[in-house]
């Protein structure tokens, strides 16, 4: 017999039968209960990623609940798993023509003419007897939730609890804690040791997947676990994907980008505080400009020498050793050393620490750079020169030594200092400045440095985002990484590719003096810290 369903029907069907939870032998992640209701932007994510067959990644802020989006997908994923069925385009495998039911909601799906295939995760209606998979149920649905760090793992686990999911229910993998239960959350470290974890999960969840790229290698072998088995649900969350990268195009080809929502959208529907981006020029001294540019000539001629340009290229030589591979390692030695010396300029330590000191003494603030070097540099000056306290987080804290930093932010102490810990993870809505020292062009890096400070809480309708530079040199990419990745360049008070106008420099002493330039008719002061101090006080 022919069952001759429209395409809002069945869906009405399935929303019908997700309302009817029936705890006794239900999925753990049927219990799932948020306090709250999800925003459109997150129930239009879960939506496009079903139409998807349950595949795909979430491009989403940081910020705007991709966690919880993740969690109803995981949710919705396992109920169609218990037989809940839909041809609104979740089955990608009918040899029918199922593009032509995309133009009319209400064209019937004849089920003869359709032929299912069982290489994807969603079956298909096919006679009246499959009307009870409707109300078929499942006694588990296994998910495996993968996270870049350790500490990501107590902060999913603690929100999956807080959402309804009995803590027997759920396993956390890695070190020597070895739980796999319905739920099992692990670090990509730990479950490429263990790839059946990955082979046994009827949903995985790829959290900040933008990170396990082709730059990762030793990662690979996860994917090719994952495109074993069609039939599993699959979903990548990130914040960033640059989908020109090939370095990412296994991610792109696994789990492509069914759902973006950028922070300019979230400012705009008011679910994220507007950033304002305030750059800070500074100089190098003279001491360091000789440095830089004995550097930098070194690294052309070098380059030239060798016809090769980037670094990946160059570090093929490394391995053949000879002529060619000592001028290779030269060149790393010098890029490396250039590299060390914009990110620990003495100008710009105290830049930051005049930022802190004078607009912003009583404010949380995050300062990220990209050494250890630089950011004890830092907290040098700022305790023995400005006393000011302040605490450095690291890779090398234990989790409990964070803990107790992270609780007297605020109170003891404003400025908290960090290379990359902070970077993930961190959720302190409460902040609003954030002073970006790292010299990068690395927009995934930057996108998370700022959603640091850009999420809403009472009150708080912009967040401040300063980005020192060093002028005449690579640094300038700094500023144009941090107005790309907010989106919200006509938010910026100066621009990276006018020429010098007014720069503040500053002498090891910490006493300014500010040079004038000529300058473009009609052109804009840079927001130096002499002019920053005399608009915004």
């Amino acid at each position: 017999m022919v069952m001759r369903m429209t395409r809002t029907d069945v869906y009405a069907k399935v929303k019908a039968s997700e309302d009817e939870r029936t705890d006794r032998g239900s999925p753990a992640i049927g219990h799932l209960k948020f306090p709250f209701n999800l925003k459109k932007d997150q129930e239009d994510a879960v939506e496009a990623w079903i139409r998807n067959d349950f595949r795909g990644s979430i491009v989403y802020s940081t910020g705007t609940g991709k966690t919880e989006i993740a969690f109803e997908c995981a949710r919705r994923a396992a109920k169609a798993k218990a037989g809940i069925v839909s041809d609104i385009a979740i089955n990608t495998d009918f040899k029918h023509n199922i593009n032509n039911y995309d133009s009319d909601e209400n064209q019937p799906v004849d089920t003869d003419n359709a032929t299912p295939t069982t290489n994807n995760f969603s079956s298909t209606i096919q006679n009246d007897s499959d009307e009870t998979s409707f109300n078929k149920s499942i006694s588990q649905f296994r998910i495996l939730l993968l996270v870049p760090r350790i500490v990501l793992i107590e902060q999913n686990v603690k929100r999956l609890i807080k959402y309804g999911i009995l803590k027997k229910q759920i396993g956390v993998y890695f070190g020597e804690k070895k739980e796999v239960r319905e739920i099992t959350v692990s670090t990509y470290q730990s479950i490429n040791n263990n790839l059946d974890i990955l082979r046994n999960s009827q949903m995985i969840i790829f959290d900040e997947v933008h990170l396990i790229g082709e730059s990762a290698k030793s990662f690979s072998q996860i994917f090719d676990v994952v495109v074993e088995d069609r039939r599993k649900a699959i979903l990548g969350l990130t914040a960033t994907i640059d989908e020109n990268d090939p370095n990412f195009n296994t991610i792109l080809s696994v789990l492509p980008p069914v759902r973006k929502y950028q922070v300019k959208e979230a400012v705009r529907d008011g679910r994220l505080a507007r950033p304002v981006i305030l750059p800070i020029k500074v100089n190098l001294t003279e001491a360091e400009r000789r440095i830089y540019y004995d550097c930098s000539s070194r690294i052309t001629a070098i380059a030239s020498r060798l016809n090769r340009f980037d670094a990946q290229s160059i570090s093929l030589l490394l391995r053949k050793g000879g002529p060619a591979a000592f001028m290779a390692k030269t060149w790393f030695a010098n890029v490396r050393k250039r590299r060390a010396l914009l990110n620990c300029a003495d100008n710009k330590i105290l830049a930051a620490a005049d930022i802190i000191s004078k607009k912003h003494p009583k404010q949380r603030i995050m300062v990220f750079s990209e050494t250890l070097e630089s950011v004890h540099k830092l907290r040098e000056e700022l305790q023995h020169k400005r006393r000011i306290k302040s605490y450095v987080i690291e890779s090398k804290l234990k989790a409990n030594e964070r803990q107790e930093i992270l609780s007297k932010w605020g109170v003891e102490f404003y400025p908290l200092l960090s290379v990359h810990t902070l970077e993930i993870g961190y959720d302190v809505p409460e902040v609003g400045v954030a002073i970006i020292l790292a010299n990068t062009s690395n927009i995934n890096q930057t996108i998370q440095r700022i959603g640091r400070v850009i999420r809403k809480s009472d009150g708080k309708e912009a967040a401040f985002i300063y980005a020192v530079y060093l002028t005449g040199t690579t640094d300038h990419q700094t500023l144009r990484t941090v107005k790309r990745a907010t989106g919200m360049a006509q938010d910026s008070y100066d621009d990276a590719d006018n020429e010098k106008t007014r720069e503040t420099s500053y002498s090891k002493r910490g006493k300014r003096k500010t040079t004038t330039f000529g300058t473009k008719q009609n052109q804009r002061e840079p927001m130096t810290l002499d002019n920053y101090f005399r608009v915004f006080k």
